[in-house]
């Protein structure tokens, strides 16, 4: 056994990576639809004035991604610095408790099949090597060479939430008055259905069930947000 990343290993490193990432990238796409949508209509609901909605609208935007974007980095930066401090223990535990680790991994080894007899041959070829990242991949999880970036969470999570944001927000100052309401819920729920199917398709998951659980989920909060702005604005 090698010390490097195992074909199969990598393939399943990187489909969660994938699937992190596009969780992510549709958890802010998301948050920003609805959450922007919702003030929308909440002040439409309220007959405030053009100028006040787009302006409460823009400030929604800006304030969300802002929020995700420091959300995401404290996040990441806090699970990046544990990573870097679990990798200095592991290196420490290979240079100071070397018997204890030898027979940590094989017994790892073993829980996956292997026989003692080619455990031990296996741990001894990758003790002959560079024990430190097979170690870490099968005693915690971590790749050393590929920790998570908390800027590039950071952006992402901002992109993802502008770009959502920013579609009710268009259509709030594209539509006309005269329905402008029922303007912002379709694309709203439209969207909703799209990035549903999108991420359904990227996961291998079923598009159906993504796209019906998030339109529902959208179509309440923004009845639940037009209601109240209708009925604060009638007091």
């Amino acid at each position: 056994m090698a010390s490097g990343t195992h074909p199969q290993e990598a393939h399943r490193e990187d489909h969660a990576s994938k699937l992190n990432w596009l969780r992510a990238g549709v958890l802010g796409a998301n948050d920003g639809i609805v959450s922007v949508a919702a003030l929308l209509l909440g002040m439409i609901g309220a007959h405030a004035q053009s100028a006040t909605i787009l302006t409460a609208g823009l400030a929604s935007l800006v304030a969300g991604a802002v929020s995700m974007a420091l959300g995401e980095y404290v996040s990441v930066s806090a699970q990046r610095d544990t990573e870097k401090f679990l990798i200095q223990k592991e290196s420490w535990e290979l240079e100071n408790l070397v018997e204890h680790e030898h027979e940590e991994l094989k017994t790892i080894l073993c829980s996956y099949g292997m026989s003692p007899e080619t455990a031990e041959t296996a741990v001894n070829e990758i003790e002959a090597g560079d024990p430190l990242p097979v170690h870490l991949r099968l005693e915690l999880g971590i790749d050393g060479e590929d920790l998570t970036n908390p800027w590039a969470a950071a952006g992402s999570s901002a992109l993802a939430f502008t770009l959502g944001a920013a579609l009710p927000l268009l259509t709030a100052l594209l539509a006309p008055l005269t329905g402008q309401a029922w303007y912002v819920i379709v694309v709203t729920l439209a969207t909703l259905a799209l990035t549903g199917f999108i991420s359904a398709k990227l996961s291998e998951t079923d598009p159906v069930r993504a796209v019906v659980r998030l339109v529902l989920g959208g179509g309440l909060g923004l009845a639940i947000t037009y209601g109240a702005g209708a009925l604060f604005g009638a007091l």
